[in-house]
């Protein structure tokens, strides 16, 4: 029995893209009016052994199987089919995508296909108004559908972990979002630098956005009086260095150091946030003390500030 050899090609099984699902009894192999049976090998073949059981439904990735076939005279032939999977095929260009969240953007899936499909019901290559979600399209390219799932996020924001105010200036720490960083006193003029100078006295409003250019984060920053000389003379004039002003502020913590570091006094609830030049009953000596001024911001991340600057006592007798 003259037997040709024959070659199936069918579409991945999505739980397995590695096989598909073939029907033997399709491939071509000639033979007249004989009985085939189908088989994982040659030497099965050869020996009958193994047969597969139903030739109609048989999932495997790419193969050689084997088919024999038998005529009324119980001549026999051998030939062989090769199977092959087509793989999915996904687009290279559909990419997940961050965008801000008051944003929208376009989905699309690039050319190559013969169609398309999207989870919004849209058989174009591309969708646009796209919000935050996770979408999907089936992608059709010689009669194979190839799903691709693809996510638009949300970009995180920044957080403001941290300010330090010295004298005149703030400076902002961030974390969280995509650096750079660009910030702002007006939301209007934006400038690289985390650092401000010459700001006024008060409550002021400090702009923080990264790289996705979102809406911007903002954080009320109080900037203290500053005091630089204090004379402990009990004459009702600068007598002492009073931050009461800021008791309203969590947490609130104001310590003096000399120049060593050493701390000579808190300024806390207990004391009205003030000092008199001493360290506890005693005057301390006139000279140049440093002085810092910690609490955290009302916003929900609590903001730790720090406020530093020095001060000169001047203790007569």
């Amino acid at each position: 029995v003259v037997m040709n050899d024959a070659s199936l090609t069918t579409c991945f099984i999505e739980a397995n893209p590695s096989t598909g699902l073939f029907n033997l009894n399709l491939a071509t192999v000639g033979g007249g009016a004989v009985t085939k049976l189908y088989y994982p090998s040659y030497t099965d073949a050869v020996n009958g052994t193994n047969a597969i059981p139903d030739p109609s439904i048989f999932i495997s990735p790419n193969t050689i199987v084997y088919v024999k076939g038998t005529n009324a005279n119980g001549c026999t032939g051998i030939s062989k089919i090769t199977l092959n999977v087509t793989p999915p095929k996904y687009s290279t260009v559909l990419k997940d995508k961050i965008i801000c969240a008051e944003d929208t953007t376009t989905l699309d899936a690039g050319d190559g296909f013969t169609a398309y499909e999207w989870s919004t019901g849209a058989t174009t290559q591309s969708i646009s108004n796209v919000s935050i979600g996770t979408y999907w399209v089936d992608l059709t390219l010689n009669d194979c559908v190839t799903r691709q799932t693809v996510t638009v996020s949300a970009s995180s924001s920044p957080i403001v972990s941290g300010i330090e105010i010295t004298n005149n200036t703030i400076t902002i720490s961030v974390t969280g979002g995509t650096p750079p960083y660009k910030y702002s006193m007006d939301n209007i003029l934006w400038q690289d630098s985390n650092s401000f100078t010459n700001v006024p006295r008060g409550m002021n409003t400090i702009y923080v956005k990264d790289s996705y250019d979102c809406e911007p984060i903002a954080i009320e920053v109080t900037v203290p009086n500053l005091v630089n000389v204090i004379t402990p003379n009990n004459d009702g004039v600068n007598d002492v260095i009073d931050y009461s002003a800021l008791a309203y502020k969590q947490n609130l913590v104001f310590n003096i150091f000399d120049r060593y570091g050493n701390k000579v006094h808190q300024a806390d609830k207990s004391n009205g946030y003030k000092w008199d030049g001493r360290f506890g009953d005693r005057k301390i000596y006139t000279g140049t003390y440093w002085y810092s001024v910690t609490w955290n911001e009302s916003d929900p991340a609590k903001t730790p500030v720090k406020f530093s600057g020095w001060v000169l006592v001047k203790n007569r007798e």
